[in-house]
Parts: C-alpha cells; sequence; structure tokens
C-alpha cells in the first residue's frame, strides 16, 4: 500500500519526548514554550500561542476579535468544515465565498459585495499551502474596519511574495495535525503582532487564567482567578516536544515535497483527464498536498475505490462547506462545488520515494482508464489519450 500522507518522524522525536518523560512535566509547560519560541523565531513573528488543534486556534482567535452571537464572518467555502465551524463555536454566522478555479482560494472579487453590517472579520484559507491573494483582502478588510484571520493549517512555510504565511494577517492559526508536513499528532498555532490579541488569546486558552506551569515555577505562592471564561485549549508538553523536532527540520520536509511535486507533474504530463495542481509563479507552495483536477467524466468517487483495491491510497481535495447539512445556507458558490467532486488528492509526504510515484502513476493511468471507458456515454464523444 502506498498511502497518502505519513508524518515524518523518529530517533530524534524519542529523544526529546524522553526528556519531558524524565522531567514528569508532562502538560503544557516549558516544552510548549519552546515550541512557541521556534514557530516564532521561523516565521519572524512577535507572538505564538500554543494550542490543541488549529480548530481550537481558530475558535480562541475569532473570539479575541470580538466575534460573538448575531455577527456573520466571511469565509472561503471550499475549505474543511473546521474552519466555519470555530464560526459556529461563537454564535456567528460563517457567510461562504466561492473561491478561484485555479489557485482554490478565496475569489477576492466577490468578497466586497458579501459584507453584512454584522460582519467582523474574514478568513482566507492558504488551500493545501498554497497562499491566498492577500493585498486585496488587506485592503477590503481595511476599508470596512474588518479583522483578518489566516487559516494557515496547511501552509507552515508557505510564503505569499516575500512573507511567511500566518504572519499577514492580524491574527493567524496553524495545524500540526499528523496529516500536515509539521505535525506533532494533534495540535495547534495562534500567531500575531498584536501584542493585546496574544494575551487574550493565551489566557483564554487555559480557563481564563494564568498558565499553571509559569505560577509552578514562582517562588511566590498565588490562587489563580477566573474573571474571563475561557476554555481548557493547552498543548502538552509530550506534543510540544514532537512539534520542536518538526520545526527543525521544516525546511528540509518542503524541499524534498516540492521536488516530489515536481516528479509528479512530470508523470501526469500527457495525460488528458487529470490536472497537476497550478501554483502561481509569485507564490512559495509548501506542497502539504498534491491535490489535481479531474475531467468531468470521470467518478472521482469511483476513482479513488479503483486506485485503493490496487493500493495506492487517494483522497478528495477537501469540502464544498455550503452543501454540507450543518450550515443550513441558502448560499450556492458553484466554483467550490466543482472542485469538491472534481479535486484529487495523490500521495504526498516526505519519505515518499519518486519509484513510490512512478508505480502510483501507472495505477493512475489504469485506473483512469477503466473509470473512463466504463462510461459508455462518454466512450462514444470523447478518445482517451495517454502518454
Amino acid at each position: 500500500m502506498i498511502p497518502l500522507h505519513r508524518p515524518y518522524v523518529g530517533p530524534e522525536e524519542l529523544i526529546e519526548i524522553k526528556k519531558v518523560i524524565d522531567s514528569k512535566w508532562l502538560t503544557q509547560g516549558p516544552k510548549v514554550k519552546e515550541f512557541e519560541e521556534s514557530v516564532k523565531d521561523y516565521l519572524g513573528i512577535d507572538y505564538a500561542i500554543a494550542c490543541s488543534s488549529c480548530t481550537t486556534a481558530l475558535h480562541l482567535s475569532l473570539n479575541v476579535a470580538g466575534v460573538g452571537p448575531g455577527d456573520s464572518v466571511l469565509v472561503a467555502d471550499y475549505t474543511y468544515p473546521a474552519t466555519a465551524h470555530a464560526i459556529m463555536y461563537c454564535g456567528a454566522e460563517p457567510i461562504f465565498i466561492d473561491v478561484d478555479p485555479f489557485t482554490y482560494n478565496i475569489d477576492f472579487q466577490l468578497i466586497e459585495n458579501s459584507i453584512l453590517p454584522n460582519t467582523k472579520a474574514i478568513i482566507p484559507v492558504h488551500t493545501f499551502g498554497q497562499c491566498a491573494y492577500m493585498d486585496p483582502i488587506l485592503d477590503i478588510a481595511k476599508r470596512h474596519n474588518l479583522y483578518v484571520i489566516e487559516d494557515a493549517a496547511c501552509a507552515m512555510g508557505s510564503k505569499y511574495r516575500d512573507k511567511f504565511a500566518g504572519t499577514i494577517g492580524d491574527i493567524n492559526c496553524f495545524s500540526f495535525h499528523a496529516a500536515k508536513g509539521v505535525c506533532c499528532g494533534e495540535g495547534g498555532m495562534i500567531t500575531t503582532n498584536n501584542k493585546e490579541l496574544a494575551e487574550k488569546a493565551r489566557k483564554l486558552s487555559v480557563f481564563g487564567s494564568e498558565l499553571s506551569w509559569k505560577r509552578n515555577s514562582s517562588n511566590t505562592f498565588t490562587i489563580p482567578t477566573f474573571d474571563t471564561l475561557g476554555y481548557n485549549y493547552k498543548l502538552s508538553d509530550i506534543s510540544a516536544a514532537i512539534g520542536i523536532c518538526q520545526m527543525r527540520k521544516v525546511d528540509r520536509i518542503i524541499q524534498r515535497k516540492r521536488e516530489l511535486a515536481k516528479h509528479w507533474n512530470n508523470k501526469l504530463i500527457g495525460l488528458d483527464l487529470i490536472k497537476p495542481p497550478y501554483v502561481s509563479p509569485e507564490y512559495f507552495h509548501n506542497y502539504q498536498g498534491y491535490t489535481t483536477l479531474l475531467d468531468p467524466s470521470i467518478d472521482r468517487d469511483k476513482l479513488i475505490q479503483v486506485m485503493l483495491d490496487k493500493g495506492v491510497q487517494t483522497q478528495i481535495g477537501t469540502y464544498a462547506c455550503h452543501t454540507q447539512p450543518i450550515y443550513n445556507t441558502p448560499i450556492t458558490c458553484p466554483v467550490s462545488l466543482d472542485l469538491y467532486n472534481r479535486t484529487l488528492r495523490l500521495p504526498m509526504y516526505y519519505e515518499l520515494t519518486k519509484q513510490d510515484i512512478d508505480v502510483a502513476a501507472e495505477v493512475l493511468k489504469e485506473s483512469l482508464f477503466k473509470c473512463y471507458y466504463d462510461n459508455s456515454k462518454i466512450l462514444e464523444t470523447k478518445e482517451m489519450k495517454f502518454g
């Protein structure tokens, strides 16, 4: 089986985890602080607050931006539902915005007409690691006094021109889920240059109180007080230990995945029924995922099953959120819906080899052939072309 993804972990992570075990401090503590510092140093940003997931990071970010019941937040429709869920956790309404058919990111030309009197923020999503077109988004937000919250879940190390993803908005969120290029199992991070937002987010992440390990290291006895309704969104030192190692390897991981993406691109040359991911020449793509676009004649779900039966794991790109029953929205996003039905993620991870890609590409060709010719109506009107 060639899996869709696999975390790049090894002896270095075990060494750091052992340090945590030996210290006897397993919850949020000094290793979390070290992990936060490593993210700050890498991105060149002033504040980083570790969280239990990107979803909780998004929830906190919306909270400190003042989003609450009766408000609305504009969000890219083509994203994992966690982004919109976080808006609903605040009692607010997600307003879904369709996406660009090439980059899969929020279509900035549709934003301004979607702003309502109760709109508080915009969440652009850096889909699969490709940065959203941030300049016009920032301009719109400034004109309408809106917060910009980057969903950079997939974008650690990606760049928008000369700026790292997760350093451009007012407050920004990363994921360290096991499927991400930089991972610690489960985990997230808020980044910002705004001291006030950072302090609010940190306090809310620990029940609305002071960090317990900080109190424990003090020589003065204090009893914490709780004057804010906070949450238990802490990251453990065990997870942070893994994250520390991952941040040391981040550039190596990205370089390797960019090399593998080039190899995938070459293997898809000559295949009319599938397109490689578009990458803007202005941006630096970390290739968190390698997401292709299938011809409408291909039954994507059937293709996933056929390839799985042949030993290659693939997956849909992500979701057209407006179609999900939980949101019960009248909004339609035709581009996002089309992408939801036709995108296919192919295997992409650090330890994937070019030989693995060669094998997977042959399985892909055979499976495309099968899915294409199983559709007798398409067979009558279109020729199959393989390179």
